[in-house]
């Protein structure tokens, strides 16, 4: 066999063997493995940092969560100290308002826990001046005006309506209210006069009525009659 001959066979060899490595790397593509799997290898790692990512925003979140539950646990208790606060303000302001405090035990005066007198004054003329002190253990309050019915007489006497105080009359116990009542006009023009004997003097309380005793010869009465609110003081009565 020539040197030709020679080098001719082994160039035949040589491409056989690189036809055959070239057909060995086209299968394995084929079948899933080589590059294929080097792919696959490469997102197996990406997939694999992914939750790592999602751990740490994860952690985040929930440092961000827990936070804002503290910042709003925070504002409840603010509120809620808020709203006592304000209760217990409101509480005191009802209270102070007579909602709930001392106006609740104010009472009306009656007769049964008063005395009331009843005395004919020189000053001014044809003036009776009703007396009413408190013979009770607590505090009472004379409201309005009294209603004196003088003999049988069926109507109550119209109020000098200036006369009214700025506050309610309270009486402690053993202190007096007074009310003045106006029996006749001075110059004598009041009509259908006559004279009373017997006096009732009713509050403004729905109770029965004081029945204090008048002088022995009664007083004289006419159209005139008038009466005052109740008064603190006795001058403030008379000055009507």
């Amino acid at each position: 066999m020539s040197a030709r001959t020679r080098r001719t066979g082994r160039a035949r060899i040589l491409t056989a063997a690189a036809l055959a490595a070239a057909a060995l790397t086209l299968t394995a593509c084929q079948d899933g493995e080589g590059v294929h799997d080097e792919g696959a290898s490469a997102a197996s790692v990406s997939a694999s940092a992914t939750p790592t990512s999602a751990s740490t925003a994860g952690s985040s979140s929930s440092s961000g969560s827990s936070a804002a539950g503290k910042n709003a646990s925070t504002s409840v208790h603010s509120s809620a100290a808020a709203d006592s606060s304000g209760s217990t303000g409101g509480k005191g302001a009802a209270g102070g308002a007579g909602g709930t405090g001392s106006g609740s035990t104010r009472t009306r005066c009656s007769t049964s826990a008063t005395r009331t007198t009843a005395t004919v004054v020189s000053r001014p003329l044809n003036h009776l001046l009703l007396t009413v002190t408190n013979t009770g253990s607590k505090n009472c309050d004379l409201i309005g005006y009294p209603a004196p019915r003088f003999g049988e007489a069926q109507a109550v006497p119209p109020v000098f309506e200036a006369s009214k105080p700025q506050a309610v009359v309270t009486l402690a116990p053993g202190e007096s209210g007074y009310a003045s009542v106006l029996l006749s006009s001075a110059d004598g023009s009041g009509a259908n006069g006559y004279t009373a004997k017997s006096l009732e003097v009713y509050f403004n309380d729905g109770t029965t009525a004081a029945r204090p005793p008048l002088p022995a010869k009664g007083v004289h009465v006419d159209d005139s009659l008038r009466v005052s609110y109740w008064q603190s003081t006795l001058d403030d009565a008379l000055a009507w």
